[in-house]
């Protein structure tokens, strides 16, 4: 009869190493001993509880197929199978493709088991300091220092593609985690939340068919460039104040929105104005192709309105906050948002607490000073 192990798993030193080994038991009972690359007690004890734990989980085989994944083999698999339509968008794609270009000149041949946090915090540093380049005919031409928001987005990237690791159980943890950004991004994902009289200020500077893409926004959250500019007029249902939206960034896109009197008074509007064409935002110089972009004119109008430049598609943000501020359930508010991911919610309703200090300006200090109290004792 075999002896019960005593130790379910342990740290220690080959002669002349440096480096902690472990040795611990699989679901099988067979000894594995292996290197916890670290030369600190706290590491390589944190690298064992993980080991046990995912042999506990049945979760070890795939953990330990992600010790010998490179990160270029592992980036290739994510822009193949998570990264293209129709899980994410084709602009999201080429992002994803031009922030992975610039993580694999550091990382490429980097067992993503192996990435750290402060490896990640190393590669950020050094690109905030590098130049843009640009290829020309003549040559490459250097132009100013990276901006803080570009080398984020690439931040990003690497957290969501490695968020893909740890649920395929290849890590058990994402180094991201413990990354802090080494500069200031001013704004990022800060809704700028849109007060009613902010709005009718900007609608006042705005021409008829920006106006009417303003109220559309804020009274049914429909995504500007994705779902507003290439709707055609066939997708209308006005006599029962639905808009029909066959395509959309997610799954739970693909419904029909309900439409509130001012997003029909606004629908109405743009009709008239639209011309024969089949889209309801035609392009200027093409009637038969939507509109692309409502930056340059969202811009003038803003500055004509003597407002700081925040960008348009915090108006659907601005319409979940209301949805929020009025007493709708937040369940509710994502159905209505058609996001797939309850956590998603956060980020446009964010800007309730800026609707709490608007309330907290009206307080009242001297409430209690006219005589009547609220059952506390007046002093004599």
């Amino acid at each position: 009869m075999a002896r019960p192990v005593k130790h379910d798993g342990g740290l220690y030193k080959r002669d002349g190493s440096k480096v902690w080994w472990m040795q611990y038991r699989d679901k099988d009972g067979i000894r594995r001993r292996e290197s916890t690359l670290a030369e600190d007690w706290g590491e390589a004890q944190k690298c064992l509880r993980e080991r046990l734990q995912a042999r506990d989980n049945n979760t070890l085989p795939a953990l330990r197929r992600g010790q010998d994944l490179a990160f270029g083999k592992w980036a290739d698999f994510y822009l193949e199978n998570f990264s293209k339509p129709p899980f994410r968008a084709p602009k999201t794609h080429q992002v994803n493709e031009r922030a992975l270009k610039h993580l694999r000149t550091v990382f490429e041949n980097t067992k993503i088991a192996a990435l750290t946090a402060d490896d990640v915090e190393m590669y950020l540093r050094a690109r905030l300091k590098q130049r843009v380049t640009i290829r020309t005919k003549s040559g490459v031409v250097e132009k100013g220092v990276l901006k803080a928001t570009t080398v984020h987005q690439e931040l990003r990237v690497l957290r969501r593609m490695l968020n893909v690791a740890v649920r395929k159980k290849l890590l058990f943890a994402n180094p991201c985690a413990g990354v802090e950004f080494p500069a200031r991004v001013n704004g990022l994902f800060r809704p700028h939340y849109i007060a009613w009289s902010e709005q009718q200020k900007i609608e006042f500077s705005a021409p008829d068919y920006l106006r009417n893409v303003i109220r559309i926004i804020t009274e049914t959250g429909l995504r500007v460039y994705k779902e507003l500019a290439p709707m055609r007029k066939e997708q209308l249902d006005l006599e029962n104040a639905v808009v029909w939206i066959p395509d959309s960034k997610t799954p739970n896109g693909v419904a029909e929105v309900p439409l509130t009197e001012m997003a029909v008074e606004a629908f109405r509007s743009q009709l008239a104005i639209s011309g024969p064409g089949l889209y309801l935002f035609p392009s200027g110089e093409q009637p038969d192709v939507h509109q692309k972009s409502f930056k340059t004119v969202w811009r003038l109008t803003l500055r004509r309105a003597g407002i700081q430049y925040f960008r348009i598609y915090d108006l659907r943000s601005t319409y979940a906050t209301r949805l929020s501020a009025g007493g709708v359930a937040d369940e509710w508010v994502t159905q209505l948002l058609r996001q797939g991911d309850a956590k998603v919610f956060k980020k446009y309703s964010q800007m309730k607490l800026q609707m709490k200090r608007e309330a907290l300006v009206k307080l009242n200090r001297q409430a209690n000073e006219s005589g009547m109290g609220f059952g506390t004792a007046q002093p004599s």
